[in-house]
């Protein structure tokens, strides 16, 4: 099977944005607490999705950025669904070392907080891409920090509140004021890390740079 280096940096980078897209989701329900703060435990994961969402969109554009994205939102819905027949199932009494009642504890997230998570995704992920697109035809190959930063502080601000409107403000478990204070708080916390992260953007450039152009043949895979 014949594949170019770039092919195989698009499935490296494709593994990496679905692991962590996934894991973010699935450890979403545990709140921790940061100084004052309670943020999910889902924000630890999720720079990395906005730096891997940067590199494919840098390498392949708007197109395989929204192709994953699609896919990846798929295998979430995917996910909920082999653990909500999961959790119909009882454990063995007596023998399994997780009870059913542990089990829905950890990963029963109500129907509103997966909708939202998820439409919430997919919006953050196109809004991401365009303006990382319009940055980047502005500056060329100049400035990928500005064009990776700026993309991030606009999509994750939509994205937090998204979530937070549609799993808890709709059906009345936050008021407008918490509403509001939580998805500011999520939203910063998650921009102070991407920023934090923006070192690893160059590092993510310089290898794949290496890579790809050290030897531009093809590569067989037996």
């Amino acid at each position: 099977m014949l594949r170019t280096k770039k092919e195989i940096v698009y499935i490296i980078l494709a593994g990496i944005f679905i692991t962590n897209a996934i894991t973010a989701e699935l450890i979403g329900g545990k709140l921790i607490e940061v100084g004052p703060f309670v943020l999910s435990m889902g924000i630890l994961p999720w720079p990395i999705v906005f730096i891997t969402t940067d590199l494919i969109n840098e390498y392949f554009g708007k197109e395989g950025v929204k192709r994953l994205s699609y896919i990846t939102a798929g295998l979430i819905a995917y996910c909920f669904v082999v653990l909500y027949f999961s959790m119909k199932i009882p454990e063995a009494k007596g023998i399994s070392p997780v009870s059913n009642e542990q089990f829905i504890a950890v990963f029963g997230q109500s129907n509103l907080i997966i909708i939202g998570s998820i439409i919430a995704f997919l919006v953050a992920q196109f809004l991401d891409v365009t303006i990382f697109s319009y940055f980047k035809k502005k500056t060329g190959e100049k400035m990928i920090w500005l064009r990776s930063t700026g993309s991030t502080v606009i999509s994750q601000l939509i994205d937090s509140f998204i979530v937070g409107g549609i799993a808890f403000y709709l059906p009345g478990i936050w008021n407008t004021k918490q509403y509001v204070e939580y998805s500011l708080t999520g939203y910063s916390f998650k921009l102070i890390i991407a920023i934090c992260l923006t070192p690893l953007i160059y590092l993510g450039h310089f290898l794949i740079e290496k890579y790809i152009h050290k030897d531009e043949k093809l590569i067989i895979n037996d």
